[in-house]
């Protein structure tokens, strides 16, 4: 069978799904839109059902993209998606919204069957809700109570789902014959007359199967004394800003060791292909080119893991909510409102995602501005560059108790924000618009997370990240060793003959240095290097940095790949060192100088914290906006000022 799981935001649909699923899942586009599709196999049951996740919506009438995919798919028998059942995630602490949803559902005609999901927050809230009455009013409908974050009732679920009785279709919840059609009136009267009537009858509904119990103490009390503290309208600020700095602190003193390991075991494996088969391309293109290249991704896994999990379990406690909450207020007078935040906050994992998230905006300029701004936030992408960067530059010393590297990988972060900020209030002038906006949303319980979905989601996340990453890296490994290990003619050839050879004052070790930076120095890939220095040059760079520029425009994480091969093309690694300690090492041609150094190193931090540097974000905006002339635009602006803004950072530190 082929079973649709449809829910409102926050109904715990997603929780349900992975219990539903487990790691047995794939994630990809709706055909032809930029929707979130997410399937998986029902790993409870020996027959392969397959399980869709239908996109969180509050209304099957159709005025955003993600409505509009649910309609499509439950409205119409020939599409490629259209279940044989559906399973409807009802929010048992919430019942009257989340039944408005559930009785259009009903109203498609699609065999349903209910997910009573948080019985224990309701219970907490002293509800009482008879579901055999509130089946027998709803046509019958099966209901299961459960609940999806401890698995409570998920095997009763799974068996009425998978039984062999007959679901057929119950009877329309406004009486009648099934008419799919009412969800595509767009008069605004009538719209509003028909979801009146639902409401209407859902509350009479209500009163006949939901009782009050007295609770000593309420929950919802309980909570509002904690938003009191989390949305005020300073201290609110300052806890956000507290969090922020916890997370970056933890980042780097949490993933240090394991990245050290990771960056030793991949230098043992370049050295052992070196030492164990034998000399020859074959041999340099794996050490030199795809082993470094590959654990230029790898070793980010540490850091990629820990930025996931703290933004997972903000979402999971109910607290980027409060977030929304809180900066709406901030963010409109720069033509944004709190909605915006959502996509912002998500471009801190990955920009398309969250260009994709903006779809939830209502308002067609504040929707626009948001897409325009969203990849000035840095990204897991621009993580592995700072850390490299932090790395190689910053000096390992503490602040009070807050680690210097740490801070500046914060203060990075904040960067975009104010960027992404300053940008939309230009942004805010140039488009006009007379549409009004307003913030409606639901502030849901503090809970607290799931581990088992914790897992689930940062395999996810993790996974995508490596083999996305790792399949382009592993690509421009192979083309940039090859363009680094050979030149034009006997070039190469000739600037190595011209080397005096080694004396008793310069050491075996020291002349092949010089073989390697000349042969590399005269290679396709460093003569391409020199041709874009003068441009690149006042910024601190040398022509190793220009060629990593451009292979980066790929994916930004690129950047470290790249530098990983260009400085492993001719290393001795019996040395055993390091990639930092080759760049440590590295000597401007012209001045004698290191070439990383703080001033030359923040530059670069900088330029990638305002660059646009990823073709698939260009691509999605074109598909979200499907006009060409924003992501031209943002690829304009963006390059403009990260070079400008580096240019200044270099040229006042050097």
């Amino acid at each position: 069978m082929k079973i649709a799981l449809v829910g409102n935001p926050n109904s715990g649909k997603t929780s349900v799904f992975n219990q539903l699923t487990g790691l047995n899942q794939k994630i990809g586009n709706f055909p032809g839109v930029t929707v979130d599709k997410k399937s998986g196999i029902l790993k409870r049951s020996h027959t392969p059902h397959e399980i869709i996740d239908l996109p969180g919506i509050y209304s099957l009438y159709p005025k955003t993209q993600d409505e509009q995919v649910v309609y499509d798919i439950l409205g119409n028998q020939q599409h490629a998606d259209y279940p044989d059942r559906i399973v409807v995630v009802v929010d048992a602490s919430n019942l009257e919204r989340n039944l408005l949803l559930f009785t259009q559902v009903l109203d498609m005609g699609v065999p349903v069957t209910m997910a009573l999901n948080m019985t224990d927050i309701a219970d907490k809230k002293g509800l009482v809700i008879d579901t055999e009455k509130l089946s027998e009013l709803l046509g019958g409908v099966q209901i299961v109570r459960i609940v999806a974050r401890t698995g409570v009732g998920i095997n009763e679920l799974v068996d009425e789902i998978i039984s062999q009785k007959p679901h057929q279709a119950s009877q329309p919840f406004l009486g009648g014959e099934f008419d799919k059609g009412q969800f595509l009136i767009t008069d605004s009267t009538e719209q509003k007359t028909r979801v009146e009537k639902r409401y209407r009858k859902i509350t009479q509904i209500l009163k006949f199967v939901v009782k009050q119990k007295p609770v000593r103490k309420s929950i919802i009390n309980r909570h509002r004394a904690v938003d009191r503290v989390l949305t005020h309208p300073v201290f609110g600020y300052l806890i956000f800003l507290g969090i922020l700095l916890m997370i970056f602190q933890a980042i780097y003193a949490w993933a240090e060791w394991p990245m050290d390991l990771i960056d030793t075991l991949f230098l043992s494996m370049s050295k052992w292909v070196k030492n164990t088969l034998p000399d020859g391309l074959l041999t340099n293109l794996i050490a030199e080119g795809i082993v470094p290249g590959l654990g230029g991704v790898v070793i980010f896994i540490p850091q990629i893991t820990l930025l996931f999990g703290f933004i997972f379990i903000l979402e999971e406690t109910g607290y980027m909510s409060r977030v929304v909450f809180i900066l709406d207020r901030f963010m409109r007078p720069f033509g944004l409102n709190g909605r915006s935040v959502v996509p912002l906050i998500s471009g801190v994992a990955c920009a398309i995602p969250a260009i994709m998230a903006t779809r939830t905006i209502d308002n067609w300029k504040e929707r626009l501005i948001t897409i325009m701004v969203t990849p000035l936030m840095s990204c897991s992408a621009r993580l592995p560059v700072y850390t490299l960067l932090i790395a190689l530059v910053v000096p390992d010393t503490f602040i009070g108790p807050f680690n210097l590297k740490g801070l500046v990988l914060l203060g990075l972060y904040l960067i975009g924000l104010v960027a992404a900020l300053l940008i939309a209030l230009i942004f805010k002038f140039f488009i006009q618009t007379k549409e009004k906006s307003f913030l409606v949303m639901e502030l849901p319980l503090y809970k607290m997370p799931r581990w088992n979905n914790l897992v689930i989601t940062l395999w996810e996340k993790v996974r995508l990240f490596v083999f996305d990453a790792g399949k382009v890296i592993f690509s421009i490994s192979i083309i940039l060793w090859v363009l680094a290990s050979f030149g034009p003619g006997d070039r190469i050839e000739k600037a190595v003959a011209a080397i005096p050879e080694p004396t008793s004052e310069v050491s075996q070790e020291e002349f092949e240095q010089q073989v390697a930076s000349v042969s590399l120095s005269n290679s396709y890939i460093g003569i391409l290097g020199h041709a874009i220095e003068p441009v690149i040059r006042p910024l601190g760079y040398n022509w190793q940095i220009g060629i990593a520029l451009i292979t980066s425009f790929a994916a930004r994480e690129v950047f470290v790949g790249s530098m990983a091969t260009i400085y492993s093309v001719g290393e001795n690694f019996d040395t055993e060192r390091t990639l930092l300690e080759r760049m440590r090492s590295e000597k401007n041609s012209l001045t004698g100088r290191p070439v990383y150094t703080l001033a030359s190193g923040l530059s670069l931090m900088i330029f990638y914290a305002f660059a646009m540097q990823c073709m698939s974000t260009l691509a999605i905006v074109l598909r979200e906006t499907k006009n060409w002339k924003y992501p031209l635009i943002q690829l304009v602006y963006m390059t403009g000022l990260a070079y400008v803004a580096a240019l200044i950072t270099y040229q006042l530190l050097k």
